[in-house]
């Protein structure tokens, strides 16, 4: 059981980490931000579910996708789905020509609900439904890519590809989608109203706690075998083959795990902003999330949890104080940290508590030897007063 827990917090380092990363999202935030503020913090904090994804898949694993924003989309768009039902109720949709279905299927002359959208009635179902659609399509691009030995940039350009179509499918089938616009005006789940200030507050802090799950389950998984094999596959993947272990398997089971995460934190953005667009699953988004990973380092969940609440931080405040000049502010930003920190984040802090930890040793090493010298003095003057005694 120990072993378990040390390898789920990553040794004392990983604690301390981790503390400082709870105390920031579940104390301070919640204490030192109002409530549209926190909403925002929270929005931020659903994307992080895709950094940390992509710190086992890219920073771990060597695959770079520019398509994450694929299945952010689409836990995003089964959890607004099922919201959207509820919130299209008979009594509440009775001046539509079709009551009972939502409401840009009726502005498309759409008069039933189409076959898709019957799992969504239920919670349970639309929960496995997040969970298993997107890593079900992980697996098949998976599938299509690794098992013909497709990799680097080649697969990042085909999942930067498929997120273009995905986003051009979604604003085409308007009738079934809500196409530019999304599903939007979502209010209750369960008829618990989300959009209160208490709700909102909950749902914060539930946010929090799936994303701590998944960083707990990610540092699982790489200090695990398979974590290790992980590593050998991006340094020197052809070594891994000719030892006899299928890598593709080992791809596609990330690409799935990655996935998975993604569509959690898309649900949950579904949940804590109240709307789903297809603005968040083409390559503009998918490209800035990769650029979360980046930022917080790629090879830290941690890190990666940070540098997205910066860059989300940093964009809301460059584009509210200097508008006009907020792009350039981002990309200089950007800039910044790729030519100082190639690291990230991550590798920033790595760096200063070497050099503490340095320091300690040091320090440690000076008071052993100042104890060391002062033993000696008193033992001499023992001596010499037995002498003189004698």
């Amino acid at each position: 059981m120990n072993t378990l827990f040390n390898r789920l917090i990553g040794g004392h380092k990983g604690a301390v980490g981790l503390a400082m990363l709870a105390a920031i999202i579940f104390i301070a935030l919640p204490l030192g931000l109002d409530v549209f503020r926190l909403g925002l913090a929270g929005k931020y904090i659903t994307y992080a579910f895709i950094a940390v994804s992509l710190v086992l898949l890219w920073g771990n694993g060597g695959i770079l996708s520019l398509g994450q924003g694929i299945f952010f989309g689409l836990g995003g768009y089964c959890m607004a789905m099922f919201l959207k039902l509820e919130a299209s109720d008979p009594i509440s949709t009775k001046i539509q020509t079709t009551p009972g279905i939502p409401d840009f299927m009726d502005w498309n002359q759409i008069t039933s609900l189409p076959w898709f959208w019957e799992p969504f009635k239920s919670l349970p179902l639309t929960i496995l439904a997040i969970l298993i659609v997107p890593t079900l399509f992980a697996y098949i691009i998976g599938f299509a890519m690794f098992k013909r030995r497709v990799g680097g940039v080649y697969f990042a350009i085909i999942t930067q590809a498929i997120a273009l179509i995905l986003s051009i499918l979604i604003v085409g089938q308007q009738g079934y989608t809500g196409g530019v616009n999304g599903i939007t005006d979502l209010k209750t789940i369960l008829g618990w109203d989300i959009r209160e200030d208490s709700a909102k507050y909950i749902l914060y802090y539930v946010n929090g706690l799936m994303l701590f799950g998944c960083i707990f389950i990610s540092r699982f998984i790489l200090s695990s075998k398979f974590g290790m094999l992980l590593l050998a596959m991006r340094d020197k993947e052809e070594r891994v083959r000719f030892s006899g272990y299928d890598v593709s398997n080992f791809k596609i089971f990330i690409f799935c795990v990655a996935a998975m995460f993604s569509s959690i934190g898309g649900a949950m953005f579904a949940l804590q902003v109240g709307f789903m667009s297809p603005s968040f699953i083409g390559i503009v988004p998918s490209i800035e999330m990769v650029i979360f990973a980046a930022v917080g380092g790629r090879m830290s969940q941690i890190g990666a949890v940070y540098g997205t609440l910066l860059v989300n931080y940093g964009k809301t405040i460059f584009s509210e104080t200097y508008p006009e000049l907020w792009l350039f502010l981002m990309g200089g930003l950007f800039i910044s940290v790729v030519m100082f920190f190639p690291n990230g984040l991550a590798g920033l802090y790595e760096k200063h508590a070497s050099k503490l930890g340095f320091i300690k040793r040091y320090i440690d090493i000076a008071k052993a030897r100042r104890s060391a010298a002062t033993n000696d003095v008193k033992s001499t003057k023992h001596i010499q007063e037995k002498g003189a005694k004698a």
